[in-house]
């Protein structure tokens, strides 16, 4: 692996600035990475890791950056629970472990950094030395990833009998006796101007 450094520079110009979602981002990846296992996350254990994350923040494009898992390579997934979390699996061996960073390291900050006024720029340098139990809360967990979440190509394509579309990776619903996409069936999120 990389330096603390490298990566928090890699993942920087990914995300466009630095902030203390940047330093958590790199931080918790690495940590999740030693826990299951993974040594070369973005070479020769790429295809062994899997990733769901919770919160579509900053820390999330730093753990895309550290981790070289994405959702468009399907080694990604992100869960809207809305917490600074992120599952990291490795496929070969099943050992897989959920971090969530501790909202008490906000106020802890202070402890670390006391000389810096602003909190963001007090919790940005603080979250680069604070010892990782007191920024992070780290538990075993197991998931079971269904075939059609996998990397690789798509299980099925379903042609929507009502709009057209084509559904892939097993998300069409079966309804009435017909094959449809979720939009046709829950209501989509956009309307047509034409």
């Amino acid at each position: 692996m990389e330096s603390f450094d490298i990566l928090l520079e890699r993942s920087t110009k990914v995300h466009g600035h630095i902030c203390a979602g940047q330093v958590i981002g790199v931080r918790l990846s690495l940590l999740g990475l030693e826990a299951i296992g993974i040594q070369d996350p973005r070479g020769l254990d790429r295809k062994k890791l899997y990733v769901l994350v919770e919160i579509d923040r900053c820390a999330t494009d730093a753990i895309q950056s550290v981790t070289g898992c994405s959702l468009g390579k399907r080694s990604m997934r992100w869960i809207d629970y809305g917490v600074m979390a992120a599952t990291f699996v490795n496929l070969d061996t099943g050992k897989a472990v959920r971090i969530v960073a501790r909202e008490e390291s906000r106020e802890l900050s202070k402890k670390y950094c006391p000389e810096i006024e602003n909190k963001y720029e007090r919790q940005l340098g603080a979250y680069r030395v604070m010892p990782q139990e007191e920024l992070f809360t780290i538990d075993e967990v197991h998931v079971d990833i269904p075939e059609e979440d996998m990397p690789g190509r798509p299980l099925k394509r379903v042609q929507c009998e009502s709009c057209g579309d084509w559904v892939q990776d097993c998300r069409d619903v079966e309804k009435d006796g017909k094959s449809l996409c979720r939009g046709c069936v829950n209501g989509k999120y956009y309307k047509s101007v034409n």
